[in-house]
């Protein structure tokens, strides 16, 4: 079997994990909702006999793990299984079959690069200690990780280290943006509702709007918002993404107001401060104008921290096969639910260049690089084999 150069990956291998990569793409799933992903998954691990599999972990999640048989340290492999609530726009053969549903953000890719791994790790088990690849469910929700940390099959599972590589447009194809800290912010949605009482339209006075207060909320919170995180660690955002003020009808002054408000920071430190403040400058505004408020969130994600130690391992692996890397453009201002994984272990997250001309994640035209499937893969082996000699 001809092996392609230096990724342990033979020519067949890549053909059938484009092919499998591709696969998933015309099938996505929702955060939450990755049951036929996860059962994809399982069927594909089934053929590398991992030592162990756990399925339905945290919702969807599904853990294989390769086990040497001797002591030594414990490496996890993390990728996500979920979609996009986005409609594809693309001529591909492999586009979305589902409406409105799409692999936007490269999660498909990223199974593809777990799936070379397994088939590596089936043919010959680390040289001690074990690895787990870990498909995650409901990463873009921000629930996953959480879920998968609170279940008590993880423990039985803890890592002493974990990698994810995610890949990223607007940088060259295959070179590695790679940093020690703050990786990716943390973030959360803001919800606020704000209630009074209707009124007929031609008598305004007898009611209470909230229109005035969403009026005033709506530039006062995007006020909040203070730096960049390239270059302030006290960097803020607030942006206003949705607004409703009563209903579409003519004869009723509204009674009820909705806002939506994504509260980004650096660090998790920053985000306590910037809910206190937000949660302030609602009350106060709701108060004044004699509504009640209520105030709820989703989307929930901590910073995402690299740990120096887990970094160390991963520039050395990677100078190890000559790969390109730099910390250029960190940190980045998305956010990620990888970082729930830092309190378990040394934990690392590498962005892998999707191309600099390559649509912009969660575009309606993006598509995983099939280029970057034996390349990740080649990056996570020498991760893993770095791992085993100094861990």
């Amino acid at each position: 079997m001809t092996q392609t150069s230096q990724t342990g990956l033979s020519n067949s291998d890549i053909v059938a994990l484009t092919e499998w990569r591709r696969m998933l793409h015309r099938h996505p799933e929702l955060s939450g909702q990755e049951a036929g992903t996860a059962a994809r998954v399982v069927e594909m691990l089934g053929a590398t006999r991992p030592d162990r599999i756990v399925t339905g972990l945290g919702g969807d999640g599904v853990a294989a793990t390769y086990d040497s048989g001797k002591p030594g340290p414990h490496v996890m492999l993390r990728c996500e299984l979920d979609a996009l609530p986005i409609e594809e726009i693309s001529d591909a053969a492999h586009r979305s079959t589902v409406s409105g549903v799409a692999h936007l953000c490269g999660h498909d890719g990223h199974m593809a690069l777990l799936a070379g791994m397994a088939r590596l790790l089936g043919r010959q088990r680390p040289s001690r200690g074990a690895v787990t690849l870990m498909f995650q469910p409901a990463e873009e929700d921000g629930a996953g990780a959480a879920r998968v940390v609170a279940d008590p099959r993880f423990a039985e599972m803890r890592p002493t280290h974990a990698f994810a590589i995610h890949n990223m447009p607007g940088f060259p194809l295959g070179h590695v943006t790679l940093g020690d800290g703050p990786v990716m912010c943390a973030s959360r949605g803001m919800r606020v509702v704000l209630s009074g009482r209707t009124s007929h339209a031609s008598e305004p006075e007898k009611g209470v709007s909230p229109m005035q207060a969403l009026a005033l909320l709506m530039p006062r919170l995007a006020a909040l918002s203070h730096g960049r995180p390239e270059t302030d660690p006290d960097f803020t955002l607030a942006t206003i993404c949705h607004a409703r003020l009563g209903e579409p009808a003519f004869g009723v002054a509204p009674g009820e107001a909705e806002l939506f408000v994504t509260l980004r920071s650096l660090r998790d430190d920053r985000m306590a401060r910037l809910v206190a403040d937000a949660e302030d400058m609602v009350r106060e505004v709701a108060d004044r104008n004699g509504l009640s408020v209520a105030i709820d969130y989703d989307d929930v994600f901590v910073t995402t921290e690299n740990s120096a130690k887990a970094t160390e391992i991963a520039r050395k692996a990677l100078d190890r096969i000559g790969m390109s890397h730099d910390a250029s453009g960190l940190p980045f201002r998305p956010s990620e639910d990888f970082g729930r994984f830092g309190g378990e272990c040394e934990l690392a997250m590498l962005f892998l260049g999707s191309g600099v001309d390559h649509p912009a994640l969660h575009n309606p035209d993006f598509d995983f690089p099939d280029d970057l499937i034996p390349i990740g893969t080649r990056i996570f082996a020498a991760i893993v084999a770095q791992v085993m000699r100094e861990g």
